[in-house]
């Protein structure tokens, strides 16, 4: 289900000092109306959504929207810039193809990947569909054992498990198909503590509100 299931009781808002803890006092489990469940005994267990990527036209522009209109915070990119920074041909590529923000706001993850060329994925995507979701990336305990078992029961894989490394650790990946161009990521980040993924590099927020939070109003 989500990871609020496995969130421990929630700070009072007067030690609230940081936005992204700001939603401490929602019970989230109440508000979905989710129910407890023991992921265990799945022979495909999720433990929440990781991230959910878009393609947009204007990656930047989307980032800042999102920021200044529903409150998220920056707090990675990768671009071109990355590009010689990363090992592996395909890790360059994706750095030379497109420019990419990610978003939080609680445990939601957000990533904006906006075109750099006119040959880059995105842009063809985008000028199929415009804006829209392309991968709704979902984390789970074993990525190994999950994409065996999807394509056991009929899944199309799009990316075979493996790792992507830098020096903030691990995160293991794979991919499977879902409607349309649509995929899902398999992610397991355990063993990584960087800002998202191996190539992305932290950022400071678009919008600067820690004036506002020390004030005492809302973010």
């Amino acid at each position: 289900m989500t990871q609020a299931m496995d969130r421990a009781t929630r700070p009072d808002m007067d030690t609230v000092d940081s936005a992204d803890t700001l939603d401490a006092s929602v019970d989230l489990d109440a508000l979905i109306g989710a129910v407890a469940h023991d992921i265990a005994a799945d022979p495909f267990p999720v433990k929440g959504l990781d991230y959910i990527r878009f393609y947009v036209g204007n990656a930047k522009q989307a980032a800042h929207f999102y920021s200044s209109g529903f409150g998220m915070t920056a707090v990675a990119y990768r671009g071109p810039e990355q590009a010689s920074g990363v090992a592996g041909e395909s890790a360059q590529k994706a750095c030379r193809d497109h420019a990419e923000y990610v978003l939080t706001s609680g445990s939601a993850r957000f990533v904006f990947a906006g075109p750099v060329h006119a040959d880059a994925p995105a842009a063809t995507h985008h000028a199929k569909h415009g804006d829209g979701i392309v991968d709704i990336a979902l984390e789970v305990p074993d990525v190994d054992k999950a994409y065996a078992h999807a394509i056991m029961q009929g899944a199309t894989g799009i990316e075979e498990p493996h790792d992507e490394t830098d020096e903030h650790g691990t995160v293991r990946v794979a991919a499977i198909a879902t409607y349309g161009e649509t995929v899902h990521s398999l992610i397991d980040r355990s063993n990584y503590r960087g800002p998202f993924r191996p190539g992305f590099v932290a950022r400071a927020p678009i919008i600067d509100r820690r004036a506002a939070i020390e004030a005492g109003h809302p973010a």
